[in-house]
Protein backbone atom coordinates (compact mmCIF):
# COMPACT_ATOMS: atom_id res chain seq x y z
CA UNK A 1 0.00 0.00 0.00
CA UNK A 2 0.96 3.81 -0.70
CA UNK A 3 1.69 5.43 2.39
CA UNK A 4 1.90 8.40 1.03
CA UNK A 5 -0.52 11.16 2.28
CA UNK A 6 -2.82 12.69 -0.62
CA UNK A 7 -2.29 16.11 -1.32
CA UNK A 8 -3.89 20.00 -2.59
CA UNK A 9 -6.71 18.67 -5.02
CA UNK A 10 -6.26 15.32 -4.35
CA UNK A 11 -6.71 15.20 -0.69
CA UNK A 12 -9.72 17.19 -1.51
CA UNK A 13 -11.36 15.01 -4.09
CA UNK A 14 -10.75 11.94 -2.02
CA UNK A 15 -12.56 13.50 0.96
CA UNK A 16 -15.70 14.29 -1.13
CA UNK A 17 -15.80 10.86 -2.63
CA UNK A 18 -15.14 9.24 0.88
CA UNK A 19 -17.60 11.37 2.67
CA UNK A 20 -20.56 10.84 -0.13
CA UNK A 21 -20.22 7.21 0.85
CA UNK A 22 -21.12 7.68 4.05
CA UNK A 23 -23.81 10.49 3.38
CA UNK A 24 -25.41 7.78 0.81
CA UNK A 25 -25.05 4.93 3.80
CA UNK A 26 -26.53 7.15 6.56
CA UNK A 27 -29.27 8.86 4.49
CA UNK A 28 -30.45 5.40 3.32
CA UNK A 29 -31.13 4.35 7.28
CA UNK A 30 -33.90 6.98 7.27
CA UNK A 31 -34.71 8.33 4.07
CA UNK A 32 -37.15 6.14 3.18
CA UNK A 33 -39.25 6.61 6.99
CA UNK A 34 -41.55 8.79 5.88
CA UNK A 35 -42.14 7.34 2.44
CA UNK A 36 -43.69 4.03 3.88
CA UNK A 37 -46.99 5.07 3.91
CA UNK A 38 -46.68 5.96 0.01
CA UNK A 39 -44.36 3.03 -0.75
CA UNK A 40 -47.19 1.31 1.02
CA UNK A 41 -50.02 2.37 -0.61
CA UNK A 42 -48.32 2.42 -4.50
CA UNK A 43 -47.57 -1.85 -3.63
CA UNK A 44 -50.84 -2.18 -2.00
CA UNK A 45 -50.21 -3.51 1.66
CA UNK A 46 -50.44 -2.08 5.19
CA UNK A 47 -48.38 0.42 6.40
CA UNK A 48 -46.98 -2.34 9.02
CA UNK A 49 -46.27 -4.58 5.88
CA UNK A 50 -44.21 -1.44 4.49
CA UNK A 51 -42.40 -1.41 7.39
CA UNK A 52 -40.24 -4.03 6.96
CA UNK A 53 -38.69 -1.63 3.84
CA UNK A 54 -36.76 -0.39 6.84
CA UNK A 55 -36.30 -3.36 9.41
CA UNK A 56 -34.88 -5.82 6.80
CA UNK A 57 -32.02 -2.99 5.40
CA UNK A 58 -30.93 -2.21 9.05
CA UNK A 59 -30.80 -6.30 9.36
CA UNK A 60 -28.73 -6.57 6.55
CA UNK A 61 -26.62 -3.48 7.56
CA UNK A 62 -25.82 -4.46 10.74
CA UNK A 63 -24.90 -8.20 9.59
CA UNK A 64 -22.50 -7.00 7.65
CA UNK A 65 -20.93 -4.03 9.65
CA UNK A 66 -18.62 -6.23 11.96
CA UNK A 67 -17.78 -8.32 8.76
CA UNK A 68 -15.71 -5.43 7.42
CA UNK A 69 -12.32 -6.48 8.83
CA UNK A 70 -12.63 -9.77 7.86
CA UNK A 71 -13.53 -8.81 4.15
CA UNK A 72 -10.68 -6.08 4.13
CA UNK A 73 -7.98 -9.03 5.17
CA UNK A 74 -9.35 -11.25 2.17
CA UNK A 75 -9.71 -8.86 -0.38
CA UNK A 76 -8.37 -5.66 0.19
CA UNK A 77 -9.80 -2.16 1.43
CA UNK A 78 -9.82 -0.94 -1.86
CA UNK A 79 -11.57 -3.73 -3.72
CA UNK A 80 -13.57 -4.05 -0.95
CA UNK A 81 -14.90 -0.56 -0.83
CA UNK A 82 -15.15 -0.51 -4.83
CA UNK A 83 -17.11 -3.33 -4.76
CA UNK A 84 -19.77 -2.35 -1.55
CA UNK A 85 -20.41 0.95 -4.14
CA UNK A 86 -21.04 -0.76 -6.58
CA UNK A 87 -23.25 -2.99 -5.48
CA UNK A 88 -25.06 -0.72 -3.33
CA UNK A 89 -25.62 1.61 -6.71
CA UNK A 90 -26.71 -1.54 -7.95
CA UNK A 91 -29.29 -2.46 -5.11
CA UNK A 92 -30.41 1.09 -5.48
CA UNK A 93 -31.91 0.51 -8.87
CA UNK A 94 -33.50 -2.70 -7.89
CA UNK A 95 -35.00 -1.11 -5.49
CA UNK A 96 -36.83 1.55 -7.27
CA UNK A 97 -37.73 -0.97 -9.38
CA UNK A 98 -39.47 -2.93 -7.26
CA UNK A 99 -42.77 -4.20 -7.95
CA UNK A 100 -43.96 -5.91 -5.39
CA UNK A 101 -43.58 -5.65 -1.06
CA UNK A 102 -41.68 -8.93 -1.33
CA UNK A 103 -39.51 -7.86 -3.89
CA UNK A 104 -38.83 -4.57 -2.05
CA UNK A 105 -37.74 -5.82 0.89
CA UNK A 106 -35.35 -8.20 -0.07
CA UNK A 107 -33.50 -5.73 -2.08
CA UNK A 108 -33.35 -3.24 0.72
CA UNK A 109 -32.07 -6.26 2.78
CA UNK A 110 -29.09 -7.12 0.54
CA UNK A 111 -29.08 -3.48 -0.27
CA UNK A 112 -27.88 -2.91 3.21
CA UNK A 113 -25.54 -6.06 3.47
CA UNK A 114 -23.02 -4.61 0.64
CA UNK A 115 -23.78 -1.00 2.66
CA UNK A 116 -22.30 -2.53 5.82
CA UNK A 117 -18.59 -1.89 4.85
CA UNK A 118 -18.94 1.74 3.77
CA UNK A 119 -18.98 3.72 6.85
CA UNK A 120 -16.08 2.40 8.63
CA UNK A 121 -13.92 1.91 5.69
CA UNK A 122 -14.58 5.28 4.45
CA UNK A 123 -13.61 6.22 8.39
CA UNK A 124 -10.04 4.41 8.14
CA UNK A 125 -9.19 5.30 4.73
CA UNK A 126 -9.73 8.99 5.57
CA UNK A 127 -7.58 8.11 8.45
CA UNK A 128 -4.97 6.41 6.77
CA UNK A 129 -4.37 8.59 3.99
CA UNK A 130 -4.82 12.44 5.50
CA UNK A 131 -1.44 13.79 6.74
CA UNK A 132 -0.19 13.56 10.19
CA UNK A 133 -1.78 16.98 10.66
CA UNK A 134 -5.09 16.97 9.06
CA UNK A 135 -6.24 13.98 10.74
CA UNK A 136 -8.52 16.08 12.94
CA UNK A 137 -10.16 18.01 10.19
CA UNK A 138 -10.46 14.26 8.36
CA UNK A 139 -12.69 13.43 11.70
CA UNK A 140 -14.39 16.61 11.71
CA UNK A 141 -15.50 16.31 8.21
CA UNK A 142 -16.85 12.80 8.55
CA UNK A 143 -18.43 13.73 11.70
CA UNK A 144 -20.86 16.31 9.87
CA UNK A 145 -21.47 13.86 7.31
CA UNK A 146 -22.55 11.33 9.44
CA UNK A 147 -24.62 13.46 11.62
CA UNK A 148 -26.38 15.29 8.64
CA UNK A 149 -26.98 12.61 6.66
CA UNK A 150 -29.74 11.55 9.22
CA UNK A 151 -31.24 14.68 9.88
CA UNK A 152 -31.04 15.50 6.32
CA UNK A 153 -32.63 11.41 5.41
CA UNK A 154 -36.59 12.35 6.36
CA UNK A 155 -36.27 15.77 4.63
CA UNK A 156 -35.32 15.23 1.35
CA UNK A 157 -37.32 11.43 1.63
CA UNK A 158 -40.62 13.27 1.82
CA UNK A 159 -39.36 16.05 -0.49
CA UNK A 160 -38.88 13.83 -3.10
CA UNK A 161 -41.69 11.47 -2.70
CA UNK A 162 -44.33 14.55 -2.71
CA UNK A 163 -42.58 16.17 -5.70
CA UNK A 164 -41.28 13.06 -8.11
CA UNK A 165 -42.25 9.86 -6.62
CA UNK A 166 -40.92 7.16 -3.77
CA UNK A 167 -39.03 5.23 -6.53
CA UNK A 168 -36.69 8.18 -6.51
CA UNK A 169 -35.50 7.86 -3.03
CA UNK A 170 -33.53 4.82 -4.31
CA UNK A 171 -32.55 6.00 -7.32
CA UNK A 172 -30.89 9.28 -6.42
CA UNK A 173 -27.85 7.22 -5.29
CA UNK A 174 -27.06 6.08 -8.54
CA UNK A 175 -25.03 9.22 -10.29
CA UNK A 176 -23.42 9.74 -6.36
CA UNK A 177 -22.29 5.81 -6.73
CA UNK A 178 -20.85 5.89 -10.00
CA UNK A 179 -18.92 9.21 -9.21
CA UNK A 180 -17.34 7.49 -5.40
CA UNK A 181 -16.08 4.33 -8.00
CA UNK A 182 -14.64 6.38 -10.35
CA UNK A 183 -12.56 8.94 -7.48
CA UNK A 184 -11.97 5.82 -5.45
CA UNK A 185 -10.38 3.84 -8.22
CA UNK A 186 -8.40 6.38 -9.87
CA UNK A 187 -6.51 7.85 -6.17
CA UNK A 188 -6.46 4.65 -4.20
CA UNK A 189 -5.60 2.08 -6.20
CA UNK A 190 -2.05 1.88 -5.86
CA UNK A 191 -2.90 1.94 -1.90
CA UNK A 192 -4.67 -1.63 -1.84
CA UNK A 193 -3.80 -2.77 1.84
CA UNK A 194 -2.54 -5.99 2.25
CA UNK A 195 -3.86 -9.36 1.84
CA UNK A 196 -3.65 -12.01 4.85
CA UNK A 197 -5.09 -15.30 3.11
CA UNK A 198 -6.20 -17.76 5.66
CA UNK A 199 -6.89 -21.51 5.05
CA UNK A 200 -10.51 -21.17 6.41
CA UNK A 201 -13.21 -19.19 6.37
CA UNK A 202 -14.72 -19.02 9.95
CA UNK A 203 -18.11 -20.12 8.58
CA UNK A 204 -19.64 -20.71 12.10
CA UNK A 205 -18.82 -17.44 13.17
CA UNK A 206 -20.61 -15.96 10.07
CA UNK A 207 -23.76 -18.40 11.00
CA UNK A 208 -23.65 -17.44 14.87
CA UNK A 209 -23.60 -13.71 13.90
CA UNK A 210 -26.11 -13.86 11.14
CA UNK A 211 -28.54 -15.32 13.66
CA UNK A 212 -27.68 -13.19 16.24
CA UNK A 213 -28.08 -9.74 14.31
CA UNK A 214 -30.84 -10.78 12.63
CA UNK A 215 -33.31 -11.88 15.39
CA UNK A 216 -32.07 -9.17 17.48
CA UNK A 217 -32.93 -6.48 14.92
CA UNK A 218 -36.78 -7.74 14.21
CA UNK A 219 -37.06 -7.82 17.74
CA UNK A 220 -36.09 -4.10 18.03
CA UNK A 221 -37.98 -3.20 15.03
CA UNK A 222 -41.18 -5.02 15.49
CA UNK A 223 -41.18 -5.41 19.54
CA UNK A 224 -43.81 -2.54 20.23
CA UNK A 225 -46.07 -3.29 17.14
CA UNK A 226 -46.20 -7.10 18.62
CA UNK A 227 -46.22 -5.89 22.03
CA UNK A 228 -42.85 -7.32 23.05
CA UNK A 229 -43.26 -10.14 25.85
CA UNK A 230 -46.61 -10.78 25.81
CA UNK A 231 -45.61 -12.00 22.13
CA UNK A 232 -43.89 -15.95 21.39
CA UNK A 233 -42.31 -14.33 18.37
CA UNK A 234 -40.65 -11.99 19.94
CA UNK A 235 -39.57 -14.15 23.02
CA UNK A 236 -38.50 -16.79 20.94
CA UNK A 237 -35.85 -14.52 18.59
CA UNK A 238 -34.70 -12.67 21.80
CA UNK A 239 -33.81 -16.40 22.95
CA UNK A 240 -32.16 -17.10 19.59
CA UNK A 241 -29.78 -13.77 19.48
CA UNK A 242 -29.33 -14.19 23.20
CA UNK A 243 -27.67 -17.37 22.95
CA UNK A 244 -26.35 -16.75 19.41
CA UNK A 245 -24.50 -14.06 20.70
CA UNK A 246 -23.22 -15.59 23.69
CA UNK A 247 -21.66 -18.52 21.23
CA UNK A 248 -20.39 -16.67 18.94
CA UNK A 249 -18.52 -14.44 21.76
CA UNK A 250 -16.76 -17.78 22.56
CA UNK A 251 -16.18 -18.80 19.45
CA UNK A 252 -14.47 -15.88 18.47
CA UNK A 253 -12.32 -15.69 20.99
CA UNK A 254 -11.14 -19.31 20.35
CA UNK A 255 -10.86 -19.11 16.53
CA UNK A 256 -7.39 -18.39 15.03
CA UNK A 257 -8.94 -15.97 11.80
CA UNK A 258 -12.26 -14.81 13.56
CA UNK A 259 -14.58 -12.84 12.07
CA UNK A 260 -14.69 -10.15 15.13
CA UNK A 261 -11.36 -9.46 17.03
CA UNK A 262 -13.08 -9.49 20.32
CA UNK A 263 -9.41 -9.11 21.47
CA UNK A 264 -9.35 -5.13 20.35
CA UNK A 265 -10.85 -4.56 23.43
CA UNK A 266 -7.61 -5.24 25.68
CA UNK A 267 -7.17 -2.34 24.09
CA UNK A 268 -8.13 0.44 26.63
CA UNK A 269 -8.59 3.41 24.80
CA UNK A 270 -10.92 1.38 21.85
CA UNK A 271 -13.22 -0.44 24.60
CA UNK A 272 -13.83 2.74 26.55
CA UNK A 273 -14.09 4.62 23.57
CA UNK A 274 -16.62 2.07 21.94
CA UNK A 275 -18.76 1.43 25.25
CA UNK A 276 -19.02 5.86 25.74
CA UNK A 277 -19.84 5.94 21.79
CA UNK A 278 -22.66 3.20 21.89
CA UNK A 279 -24.03 4.63 25.06
CA UNK A 280 -24.12 8.07 23.82
CA UNK A 281 -25.39 7.22 20.61
CA UNK A 282 -28.48 5.30 22.15
CA UNK A 283 -29.85 8.20 24.21
CA UNK A 284 -29.14 10.84 21.33
CA UNK A 285 -30.41 8.45 18.55
CA UNK A 286 -33.79 8.22 21.02
CA UNK A 287 -34.04 11.58 21.21
CA UNK A 288 -33.57 12.09 17.48
CA UNK A 289 -36.50 9.30 16.84
CA UNK A 290 -38.83 10.23 19.66
CA UNK A 291 -39.25 14.28 18.94
CA UNK A 292 -40.37 14.01 15.01
CA UNK A 293 -43.23 11.49 16.37
CA UNK A 294 -44.22 13.68 19.31
CA UNK A 295 -44.33 16.64 17.22
CA UNK A 296 -46.42 14.83 14.21
CA UNK A 297 -48.63 12.62 16.64
CA UNK A 298 -49.32 15.37 19.45
CA UNK A 299 -48.82 18.75 18.62
CA UNK A 300 -50.51 18.41 14.63
CA UNK A 301 -47.20 18.79 12.79
CA UNK A 302 -47.07 17.20 9.03
CA UNK A 303 -44.01 15.15 8.42
CA UNK A 304 -42.07 17.86 6.32
CA UNK A 305 -42.36 20.33 9.34
CA UNK A 306 -41.55 18.24 11.90
CA UNK A 307 -38.38 17.41 9.89
CA UNK A 308 -37.47 21.13 9.19
CA UNK A 309 -37.86 21.56 13.16
CA UNK A 310 -35.04 19.34 14.00
CA UNK A 311 -32.90 19.39 11.26
CA UNK A 312 -31.27 23.12 12.97
CA UNK A 313 -28.87 20.35 15.04
CA UNK A 314 -27.27 19.75 11.87
CA UNK A 315 -26.33 23.16 11.18
CA UNK A 316 -23.70 23.93 13.27
CA UNK A 317 -22.01 20.84 12.92
CA UNK A 318 -21.96 21.76 9.02
CA UNK A 319 -20.36 25.27 9.60
CA UNK A 320 -17.82 24.35 12.70
CA UNK A 321 -15.96 21.44 10.29
CA UNK A 322 -12.55 23.64 10.28
CA UNK A 323 -12.81 24.97 13.84
CA UNK A 324 -13.82 21.39 15.93
CA UNK A 325 -10.28 20.16 13.84
CA UNK A 326 -8.34 23.31 15.39
CA UNK A 327 -9.76 22.78 18.82
CA UNK A 328 -8.94 18.91 18.69
CA UNK A 329 -5.11 20.58 18.36
CA UNK A 330 -5.10 22.53 20.96
CA UNK A 331 -7.26 20.78 23.81
CA UNK A 332 -7.18 18.06 25.12
CA UNK A 333 -9.92 15.32 23.35
CA UNK A 334 -11.19 13.58 26.71
CA UNK A 335 -12.33 17.37 27.96
CA UNK A 336 -14.42 18.05 24.70
CA UNK A 337 -15.97 14.65 25.13
CA UNK A 338 -16.77 15.36 28.94
CA UNK A 339 -18.01 19.01 27.39
CA UNK A 340 -20.41 17.52 25.11
CA UNK A 341 -22.08 14.97 27.58
CA UNK A 342 -22.66 18.21 29.88
CA UNK A 343 -23.88 20.52 26.59
CA UNK A 344 -26.45 17.12 26.10
CA UNK A 345 -27.40 17.46 29.67
CA UNK A 346 -28.32 20.50 29.67
CA UNK A 347 -29.91 20.77 26.45
CA UNK A 348 -32.05 17.59 27.50
CA UNK A 349 -32.98 19.11 31.03
CA UNK A 350 -34.24 22.09 28.87
CA UNK A 351 -36.04 19.99 27.31
CA UNK A 352 -37.87 18.38 29.94
CA UNK A 353 -39.69 21.73 30.57
CA UNK A 354 -41.60 21.75 27.31
CA UNK A 355 -45.27 22.60 27.54
CA UNK A 356 -47.93 22.19 24.82
CA UNK A 357 -47.64 25.54 24.12
CA UNK A 358 -43.97 25.41 22.74
CA UNK A 359 -43.37 26.91 19.50
CA UNK A 360 -42.06 26.30 16.32
CA UNK A 361 -39.53 28.82 17.12
CA UNK A 362 -38.18 27.61 20.70
CA UNK A 363 -37.94 23.71 19.04
CA UNK A 364 -36.08 24.81 16.46
CA UNK A 365 -33.37 26.99 18.49
CA UNK A 366 -33.46 23.85 21.11
CA UNK A 367 -31.90 21.78 18.46
CA UNK A 368 -29.80 24.11 17.01
CA UNK A 369 -28.24 24.17 20.60
CA UNK A 370 -28.25 20.36 20.53
CA UNK A 371 -25.92 20.73 17.43
CA UNK A 372 -23.05 22.48 19.87
CA UNK A 373 -22.77 19.03 21.45
CA UNK A 374 -22.70 17.07 18.46
CA UNK A 375 -19.59 19.51 16.88
CA UNK A 376 -17.24 18.13 19.45
CA UNK A 377 -18.90 14.45 20.46
CA UNK A 378 -18.11 11.96 17.87
CA UNK A 379 -14.81 13.16 16.05
CA UNK A 380 -13.17 14.11 19.58
CA UNK A 381 -14.14 10.15 20.96
CA UNK A 382 -13.31 8.80 17.60
CA UNK A 383 -9.81 10.24 17.24
CA UNK A 384 -8.97 9.29 21.03
CA UNK A 385 -10.60 5.37 20.08
CA UNK A 386 -7.92 4.77 17.67
CA UNK A 387 -5.39 6.84 19.08
CA UNK A 388 -3.66 3.69 19.62
CA UNK A 389 -4.88 1.06 17.06
CA UNK A 390 -3.03 0.23 13.99
CA UNK A 391 -3.35 0.81 11.02
CA UNK A 392 -3.41 -2.84 10.06
CA UNK A 393 -6.57 -3.91 12.75
CA UNK A 394 -7.95 -0.34 11.75
CA UNK A 395 -11.16 -1.61 9.65
CA UNK A 396 -11.36 -4.52 12.02
CA UNK A 397 -11.67 -1.98 14.47
CA UNK A 398 -13.81 0.54 12.58
CA UNK A 399 -16.24 -2.19 11.69
CA UNK A 400 -16.95 -3.20 15.41
CA UNK A 401 -16.98 0.55 16.93
CA UNK A 402 -19.77 1.20 14.05
CA UNK A 403 -21.57 -2.15 14.85
CA UNK A 404 -22.21 -1.61 18.39
CA UNK A 405 -22.76 2.16 17.71
CA UNK A 406 -25.10 1.74 15.65
CA UNK A 407 -26.38 -1.57 17.75
CA UNK A 408 -27.21 0.89 20.33
CA UNK A 409 -29.02 3.17 18.57
CA UNK A 410 -31.36 0.72 17.58
CA UNK A 411 -31.55 -0.23 21.02
CA UNK A 412 -32.14 3.01 22.08
CA UNK A 413 -35.11 4.09 19.56
CA UNK A 414 -36.97 1.03 20.49
CA UNK A 415 -36.69 2.10 24.29
CA UNK A 416 -37.84 5.49 23.62
CA UNK A 417 -40.72 4.58 21.50
CA UNK A 418 -41.82 1.40 24.26
CA UNK A 419 -41.32 4.27 27.19
CA UNK A 420 -43.18 7.00 25.46
CA UNK A 421 -46.16 5.17 25.04
CA UNK A 422 -46.48 3.05 28.27
CA UNK A 423 -45.47 6.02 30.62
CA UNK A 424 -47.60 7.75 28.73
CA UNK A 425 -50.53 5.34 29.72
CA UNK A 426 -49.55 5.85 33.33
CA UNK A 427 -49.79 9.84 33.55
CA UNK A 428 -52.76 9.38 31.29
CA UNK A 429 -54.57 7.20 33.79
CA UNK A 430 -53.15 9.75 36.99
CA UNK A 431 -54.65 12.97 34.66
CA UNK A 432 -58.33 10.85 34.55
CA UNK A 433 -58.24 10.12 37.91
CA UNK A 434 -57.76 13.57 38.81
CA UNK A 435 -60.83 14.99 36.69
CA UNK A 436 -63.94 14.58 39.37
CA UNK A 437 -66.46 17.23 40.34
CA UNK A 438 -64.50 18.12 43.19
CA UNK A 439 -61.82 18.85 41.41
CA UNK A 440 -61.73 22.80 41.20
CA UNK A 441 -59.76 22.53 37.59
CA UNK A 442 -61.65 19.84 35.98
CA UNK A 443 -65.42 22.07 37.18
CA UNK A 444 -63.85 24.98 35.25
CA UNK A 445 -62.79 23.59 32.37
CA UNK A 446 -66.02 21.48 32.09
CA UNK A 447 -67.75 25.42 32.04
CA UNK A 448 -65.29 26.50 29.80
CA UNK A 449 -66.75 24.09 27.69
CA UNK A 450 -70.03 24.44 28.32
CA UNK A 451 -70.04 28.07 27.07
CA UNK A 452 -69.38 26.65 23.89
CA UNK A 453 -72.08 24.09 23.58
CA UNK A 454 -69.58 21.38 24.54
CA UNK A 455 -71.23 19.06 26.64
CA UNK A 456 -71.32 15.18 27.52
CA UNK A 457 -70.16 13.11 25.18
CA UNK A 458 -68.61 15.25 23.21
CA UNK A 459 -66.52 17.30 26.07
CA UNK A 460 -65.94 14.35 27.54
CA UNK A 461 -63.88 12.96 24.14
CA UNK A 462 -62.06 16.64 24.55
CA UNK A 463 -60.57 16.36 28.01
CA UNK A 464 -60.11 12.77 27.16
CA UNK A 465 -57.33 14.01 23.79
CA UNK A 466 -56.39 16.80 25.88
CA UNK A 467 -55.66 14.26 28.88
CA UNK A 468 -53.88 11.99 25.95
CA UNK A 469 -51.92 15.07 24.47
CA UNK A 470 -50.91 16.81 28.01
CA UNK A 471 -50.00 12.60 28.88
CA UNK A 472 -47.66 11.97 25.82
CA UNK A 473 -45.74 15.40 26.79
CA UNK A 474 -45.26 14.11 30.49
CA UNK A 475 -43.61 10.82 29.68
CA UNK A 476 -41.73 12.74 26.69
CA UNK A 477 -39.99 14.85 29.39
CA UNK A 478 -39.41 12.03 31.56
CA UNK A 479 -37.44 10.55 28.80
CA UNK A 480 -35.65 13.73 28.04
CA UNK A 481 -34.91 14.18 32.19
CA UNK A 482 -33.44 10.38 32.63
CA UNK A 483 -31.38 11.17 29.17
CA UNK A 484 -30.12 14.25 30.74
CA UNK A 485 -28.77 12.57 33.58
CA UNK A 486 -27.42 9.19 31.72
CA UNK A 487 -25.07 12.13 29.41
CA UNK A 488 -23.87 13.56 32.96
CA UNK A 489 -23.28 10.21 34.08
CA UNK A 490 -21.46 9.39 31.04
CA UNK A 491 -18.79 12.05 31.68
CA UNK A 492 -17.08 9.96 34.78
CA UNK A 493 -16.33 7.61 32.13
CA UNK A 494 -14.03 10.11 29.92
CA UNK A 495 -11.38 10.43 32.47
CA UNK A 496 -10.86 6.35 32.45
CA UNK A 497 -9.00 7.14 28.67
CA UNK A 498 -5.19 7.53 28.81
CA UNK A 499 -3.52 10.57 28.70
CA UNK A 500 -3.42 12.64 25.83
CA UNK A 501 0.67 13.20 25.75
CA UNK A 502 1.03 9.12 25.90
CA UNK A 503 -1.73 8.82 23.12
CA UNK A 504 0.09 10.66 20.82
CA UNK A 505 3.22 8.37 21.67
CA UNK A 506 1.02 4.99 20.54
CA UNK A 507 -0.19 7.09 17.68
CA UNK A 508 3.11 7.53 16.87
CA UNK A 509 4.24 3.90 17.17
CA UNK A 510 1.66 2.97 14.79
Amino acid sequence: MDEQPLKGFFLFLGAVALSLCTFMQVLDYSIANVSIPYIAGDLAVSVNDGTWVITMFAVGNAIALPLTGWLTRHFGSIKVMVTSVALFTITSWLCGMSVTINMLVIMRFIQGFVAGPLIPLSLSLMIMTFPKEKKNLALALWNMVAVVGPIAGPILGGWITFNYSWPWIFFINIPVGIFCIMIIRFLYKSRETPKIKTSKIDGMGILLLAFAVSTLQIVLDQGQQLDWWRSNVIITLTVISVVSFTFLFIWELTHKAPIIDFRMFKNRNFAIGTLVTALSYMILFGVIVITPLWLQEQMGYTAQVAGLAVSTMGLLPFFTVILVAKLMDKVSLKWLVALSFISYGAVLFYYSTFTTAVSYEVIALSRLFLGIGICIWIAPLTAITFANVSHEKLNMGTGIFHFFRILMGGIGASIFVTFWERRGTFHHSNLVDSINPYNPSSKELFSDLSRYKIVGKKALTIVDNLAWNQAMLLSLNDLFWVGGWIFIGLIALTFLFKKRKRIKESSAEV
